[in-house]
């Protein structure tokens, strides 16, 4: 099969579920016979997080969601134990809670130069496992310029907006879709799957495209 099976997927970068559902939906097709075409799209959780948040993902947790400290707590342990099922050794103790609008620009931003997906994948490493600080400009900056990008320019597009309507826009689209919690994948434009799903879910899903992409060929 020639042409790819694009797979459209909304994430926040501060959702640790996207950063689990990624390495489930990058098992399953790198086990999938065919090609595959990712890109990612904004998913703003909490649009009204300030970005230097005072307390941790706990206190967030509990003042957002009005559960008590223990309750999530165990929420956290939970989701760091299964995140480790898949290779990721999360950090809470670590994590910067924040707004995540400038990094949305900033994926925008490395999607321009072709680097999208590095670029996502150096965020959630930066917020769930290496405690870095992924809401101030400076500091994106800096994780821009770790993967090759311009440091210099990244501060210009992130301080003028540059890329904000296109995150605005993926918004929109989320909520045109109905999209109410992240991740949710959109496979080829045709199937919806939400949330951080097994490989083998995500593997029938790209088959079965697969197979209606090959009928409507030979059509």
């Amino acid at each position: 099969m020639s042409e790819p099976i694009k797979v459209d997927i909304w994430s926040d970068v501060q959702c640790p579920w996207c950063y689990i559902g990624k390495r489930k939906f990058e098992a399953a097709a790198a086990q999938f016979d065919g090609d595959v075409e990712v890109e990612y799209h904004s998913f703003e959780l909490a649009p009204d997080t300030p970005v230097d948040f005072d307390g941790s993902p706990a206190d967030y947790l509990a003042q957002r969601k009005g559960l008590p400290a223990d309750q999530v707590q165990q929420m956290l342990v939970r989701v760091t134990d299964i995140a480790k099922s898949v290779g990721l050794d999360y950090d809470y103790d670590h994590v910067h809670q924040t707004n995540t609008v400038k990094a949305h620009e900033l994926i925008h931003y490395a999607k321009s130069k072709g680097r999208q997906l590095d670029m996502k994948e150096r965020l959630f490493a930066a917020y769930f496992v290496d405690g870095r600080h992924i809401g101030r400009i400076e500091d994106l900056a800096d994780l821009a310029a770790e993967i090759g990008l311009d440091r210099d320019e990244v501060v210009r597009v992130l301080t003028d907006e540059t890329f904000l309507a296109a995150v605005k826009d993926d918004v929109a689209q989320a909520e045109a879709y109905g999209i109410q919690g992240v991740p949710f994948f959109v496979f080829d434009g045709r199937y919806g799957v939400s949330g951080a799903q097994d490989p083998a879910t995500f593997a029938n899903v790209l088959e079965q495209v697969k197979s209606e992409k090959q009928k409507e060929a030979v059509q």
